[in-house]
């Protein structure tokens, strides 16, 4: 090891301090694992998430590289000072890139051009003082070590704590605005892979920048830093069991192969450095452990995502029977509904007051059939991503009042009252599907409200705040349980005694206005302290 080292000062310093060869070990392997993870990723996935993936992985193990070549001096000094002052600049590269991945995989869209403007603001003076050689003012032989601008340093551990704020306040709300339980698990994950690896590293050099300033510590501060390089291997771990299990990248089991062999290769690795019997043999226990555990890792995975497979192929077949089933079924109570009108009308001539009634009740019965059978076509098409909407300009205020027009009969006829609180100096201009917000979502809580409520009535409310348009309604109905509540908004979800209330209660109705409400960028949640206390449902969508 001695040659590689250009002072040989320095080379005494060095292994004073730290083992040569845990140094090495937390440097290159890391720095290996973390290059072949992205660009076989990138290989193999070519989606703007992955790149940015991949820009942090690289940027990651040209860090690796730079901060092993400034311990070992094997450049030199004038060398070594280069390398050493483009350390904080590519720091911040993979800090700003980590936060750019995890928005990209989350909501699948680009990082908005204002974010990237910020991101750049942010990155310029750290470039601009590397660019200058302002961040390193000197190389002190004594140490070994160069001499820092204190300016430029605190500004770069703001700068990491700026990004690393920015990706936990981003974790927690797009995890709150997630549309599903899978969506949310999903952000949950890839928020805490990314926060770990950016606390390691943030705590560690802000470790080493404390530690030096006491004098029986300076001496070993920096040998702190070597442990926040470990947050990388977190990142992909977490990575690697988002590709597992929910499919990330569309990779599956190539990453439970990947991350088997990266394991096995840390822990061979380490024959490198041990010395001693009782070491090696230990070492090579775990070695086998290891790789049975790792064999055993990859027969299930693949045996769970055959498993996954099969269920997809029956779940679409059994959503192909169920859509014709109701297509079909929907005709035949569409030709029983125009023989209905027909006999009402006098078409088939004078019926008499008794048939008249009766087959006025028919005909509302078979209007809810085939509401019920529509529900569940509309349910089938929003699973299967096949709903389109419309992308039209319209009046949200005069939606919702035409909704309330056309329930005020059915309240009224149960002698509830019904409040409107619409603020009308505000615009209420809104650009999507007027028709599927208006009937499924507006129209559906409000008729939801009217049916679960026996006495009072109800409130709604439309008002618009931080650029985002919030309507509600609130009623002293029956209430929601607790238990109840985890079953609102999911398909074919209703509460335990709904039917007793309203026995043609189907359990799509919400769903599909919590899909609607998400394809428009909103979302939809109901509150209530509990049975016999009514409840308020609110829908909130991006003001146009």
């Amino acid at each position: 090891m001695s040659h590689f080292i250009n002072i040989q000062y320095c080379y005494d310093f060095l292994i004073n301090q730290i083992p040569s060869g845990l140094l090495i070990y937390a440097h290159i392997p890391t720095a290996f694992i973390a290059l072949l993870f992205g660009i076989y990723l990138l290989s193999k996935s070519r989606s703007l998430s992955s790149s940015t993936l991949f820009i942090v992985c690289v940027s990651f193990a040209v860090w690796c590289l730079l901060d092993i070549s400034t311990w070992f001096s094997f450049l030199g000094a004038e060398n070594t000072m280069f390398t050493w002052s483009l350390l904080d600049f590519i720091s911040l590269i993979f800090f700003f890139f980590s936060y750019y991945f995890l928005y990209t995989f989350t909501t699948g869209k680009d990082l908005p051009i204002w974010q990237k403007i910020l991101g750049l603001c942010v990155l310029l003076p750290t470039a601009i003082t590397t660019l200058l050689g302002l961040n390193l003012t000197s190389f002190d032989a004594n140490t070994c070590e160069a001499v820092e601008n204190e300016l430029v340093t605190n500004y770069l551990f703001y700068a990491e704590a700026i990004f690393l704020a920015v990706v936990i306040i981003f974790t927690i709300g797009q995890y709150r605005r997630a549309p599903d339980p899978v969506a949310k698990r999903e952000t949950l994950l890839a928020g805490i892979g990314v926060s770990l690896f950016l606390l390691f590293f943030f705590l560690a050099g802000l470790a080493a920048s404390i530690l030096i300033n006491y004098e029986n510590l300076a001496g070993y501060a920096y040998n702190f830093e070597i442990y926040g390089l470990f947050g990388m291997p977190v990142l992909l771990i977490y990575l690697g069991y988002l590709i597992v299990r929910y499919h990330a990248f569309d990779l599956r089991v190539f990453t439970a192969q990947a991350l088997s062999v990266a394991i096995i290769t840390l822990v061979a690795t380490q024959y490198a450095f041990l010395s001693g019997t009782a070491s090696i043999i230990l070492n090579t226990i775990n070695l086998v452990l290891v790789a049975i555990v790792s064999v055993y890792l990859t027969r299930n995975v693949k045996k769970e995502i055959s498993l996954r497979e099969e269920l997809a192929v029956a779940n679409e077949k059994q959503q192909g029977l169920i859509h014709f089933i109701s297509h079909q079924i929907k005709g035949y109570l569409t030709k029983s509904k125009a023989a209905f009108s027909g006999i009402l009308e006098g078409d088939y001539g004078q019926t008499s007051p008794g048939m008249n009634e009766m087959v006025k009740m028919a005909l509302a019965d078979n209007d809810e059939g085939v509401a019920t059978i529509k529900s569940i076509l509309d349910a089938s098409n929003l699973k299967k991503g096949t709903t389109e909407y419309k992308h039209d300009s319209f009046d949200f205020r005069q939606m919702i009042e035409n909704q309330i027009a056309s329930h005020t009969k059915e309240a009224k006829d149960k002698g509830l009252s019904l409040e409107m609180n619409i603020g009308q100096n505000e615009n209420y201009t809104f650009i999507g599907d007027a028709e599927q917000l208006g009937k499924h979502v507006i129209g559906n809580i409000i008729d939801n409200s009217i049916k679960y409520t026996q006495t009072g009535g109800l409130e709604i409310s439309l008002s618009k705040k931080d650029g985002k348009i919030l309507f509600s309604v609130k009623d002293t109905g029956v209430g929601i349980s607790d238990e109840d509540k985890k079953r609102l908004f999911t398909e074919g979800g209703r509460g335990k005694d709904s039917v007793k209330v309203n026995v043609n209660s189907t359990g799509y109705g919400l769903f599909i206005a919590k899909e609607i409400v998400a394809a428009h960028g909103g979302k939809i949640w109901a509150e209530s302290e509990g049975l016999g206390k009514g409840s308020t449902f609110f829908v909130e969508l991006p003001a146009s």
